[in-house]
């Protein structure tokens, strides 16, 4: 397994980290026992960056995760590398309640994150979507506080724009900004990706096969139940989903011409990004886990990336990410 840097200051993880999101929540339901054997076959072929938060099915995630080590072998558990995400405010009927960044609840968070994973530190924290009333150099204050006491060993951000990055960095060392980035999310290149290079950050990308919509697997007719966060995502609605789709019948060509998976050949290009870029694929399941790991495999050469951004062209996918009313808590604009 190749390794890429978290940043200047962070740790060497695996070029591709696993985000276990979906194993507890906003995809419907899964197979707790496929979801523990995924991630014990993630860290035997070398994996080490397994990605969470503590509001994923309200701990569930974090409780999984713990298990999944817990019951791995030690050598396995031990190259391990815990990446968090707090803040998110939920309720009994699983809804949302905005974002707490402040220092008192940051060290609260972190104390039960640490219970529910079963570690004695995590090692990069980071608030989900930064809390408008609250400074970031408050919130970021905090961790940098967790980590001189050894609960935390890196801090990261997620989903936050060039100027909270900055005003983060001056706070205290950031590792890596988490955020999305695929074929059809690209707006981190205007201005978040320069900044981050500049101030020597990495980026863990998730939605690489935007939830499953570019993996080469999800069709027109497919039914999403109401726990599904896709049933709400104006990307997967009527007139767009049929529009992403035929940009998906495009790059399947390309991946077929290469002799890959379309899953594999939008991973490749993400991956090619840079290596200060670090995929995170959600598998759920040992199969899909495969595929993705395919990926570290496929060479691409200024040929293919021609191909690849002519079938898949910067802005042409219909809808945004989220919904409206999410869209609005992300310090970027696409």
């Amino acid at each position: 397994m190749r390794t890429r840097p978290l940043g200047t200051n962070g740790p060497q993880v695996s070029a591709l980290g696993l985000g276990c999101m979906g194993m507890s929540a906003l995809y419907g339901d899964a197979d707790r026992a496929e979801s523990i054997a995924t991630v014990h076959a993630a860290l035997e072929a070398g994996v080490t960056l397994l990605d969470t938060g503590d509001f994923y099915a309200m701990g569930h995630n974090e409780m999984l995760i713990g298990e999944a080590l817990r019951t791995a072998p030690a050598a396995l558990r031990e190259q391990a590398r815990t990446s968090v995400k707090f803040g998110a405010l939920r309720d009994p009927d699983g809804g949302w309640g905005g974002h707490d960044g402040r220092p008192a609840a940051v060290k609260n968070f972190v104390a039960y994150s640490l219970q529910r994973l079963g570690v004695d530190h995590i090692d990069v924290y980071r608030i989900a979507r930064a809390d408008p009333g609250v400074p970031i150099e408050e919130t970021v204050g905090a961790i940098a506080e967790l980590v001189e006491k050894g609960h935390v060993r890196y801090i990261g951000l997620s989903e936050v724009g060039a100027d909270t990055i900055r005003r983060a960095a001056a706070t205290a060392p950031i590792s890596d900004l988490q955020i999305e980035y695929s074929l059809i999310s690209r707006g981190i290149e205007d201005e978040v990706l320069p900044t981050t290079r500049e101030l020597g950050i990495s980026i863990t990308a998730y939605g690489v096969l935007s939830r499953g919509l570019i993996s080469g697997h999800f069709t027109a007719d497919r039914q999403l139940g109401a726990n599904d966060f896709r049933s709400m995502s104006p990307r997967f609605q009527g007139e767009n989903l049929r529009h992403n789709l035929t940009l998906v019948e495009a790059l399947r060509k390309v991946a077929e011409q290469k002799g890959v998976s379309v899953a594999q050949i939008a991973i490749a290009w993400v991956l090619s990004r840079g290596e200060d870029i670090v995929p995170l694929v959600g598998a759920r399941t040992r199969q899909r886990l495969t595929e993705a790991l395919g990926a570290l495999d496929v060479t691409l050469d200024a040929g293919d990336l021609t191909a690849i951004e002519e079938a898949v062209p910067d802005g042409a996918a219909a809808g945004d990410r989220y919904p409206r009313a999410q869209m609005a808590h992300l310090g970027t604009e696409r």
